[in-house]
């Protein structure tokens, strides 16, 4: 089915003293930041709190921007097992504010978002916060990184949707819980320096 010509799209990085997000307005091919930002963790010592919280902000943060789709950054394996199971638990809370909601959920896995917007799987948070603001005229720097990169989560989501990143990349993504059945597809690439030529926005000079 297609997609609307107007819609929205929330992105989560999540994480466990700062979960990033960004909304993303998609109009036609033009797209737009509507609100970008991190929900503050940091200060809650009961873990059992800021699940809470995190359920609390993420629900009140769709009823008050109205995304039609939730994307969401996949945990990553580590050697910590504690980091990655509070992580988790993090990622799930923010996913299940958004089921409440009966919106389609989707995860993407952090090298897969990095590729997207850098054309790196190791692009680092600066590389990949000045491209997010140079490609949506972000003139104001968020005060932590964590809001850019949950920006980054709702652009690849958008890109994944749109052949012209997936013929560059091939086309890969998770659709979560809610959102119907998991879906994983590949396809032939072109090379990354092709689809810049193509797009020049998406790099910095």
């Amino acid at each position: 089915m297609a997609a609307p010509d107007r819609y929205r799209i929330m992105g989560i990085d999540p994480g466990t003293n700062y979960m990033g997000y960004g909304v993303l307005e998609v109009e036609g091919r033009r797209l737009h930041s509507v609100v970008l930002g991190d929900i503050d963790l940091h200060k809650l010592p009961d873990p059992y709190a800021k699940l809470r919280y995190i359920f609390e902000r993420v629900g009140a943060l769709i009823d008050q921007y109205g995304p039609q789709e939730v994307a969401l950054e996949s945990p990553f394996f580590g050697e910590n097992v504690q980091s990655m199971l509070k992580l988790g638990r993090a990622q799930g809370v923010a996913m299940a504010a958004a089921l409440s909601r009966s919106l389609p959920v989707f995860e993407y896995a952090p090298s897969r978002i990095k590729r997207s917007i850098a054309g790196s799987g190791s692009a680092g948070k600066e590389q990949v916060a000045g491209i997010v603001r140079n490609l949506l005229k972000i003139e104001q720097a968020p005060r932590r990184l964590d809001a850019t990169d949950g920006m980054a989560v709702a652009l690849c989501h958008y890109y994944m949707d749109h052949n012209v990143l997936n013929e560059a990349l091939g086309h890969e993504r998770m659709k979560g819980l809610g959102g119907g059945p998991k879906a994983i597809s590949r396809r032939g690439s072109t090379s990354w320096e092709q689809f810049l030529k193509q797009h020049p926005d998406r790099e910095i000079k």
